[in-house]
């Protein structure tokens, strides 16, 4: 794929979502607080994704361990 067929892709996906968000009526200052809401927004879902999922995933994946009888050992060995 060459650098012109990729700049009319990229600029046929921004007119595409122009005309699904209907931001194509907006005025530029109104655009300009549209996309800065919606970039905020999507920052924020990434961060939180990127810091909380592998938390969850984890402990999912340690209560399945449990669950199916892999329990981890404890530190704490008892001396008979």
């Amino acid at each position: 794929m060459d650098i012109k067929s990729m700049k009319n892709y990229l600029y046929w996906l921004y007119c595409q979502f122009e005309l699904i968000t209907c931001s194509y009526l907006m005025e530029p200052w109104e655009k300009l607080l549209f996309y800065t809401f919606n970039i905020t927004v999507l920052v924020m879902v990434l961060y939180t994704a990127y810091i909380f999922v592998p938390v969850h995933i984890h402990t999912a994946f340690q209560f399945f361990l449990h669950l199916f009888g892999n329990q981890q050992e404890n530190t704490v060995s008892i001396v008979k």
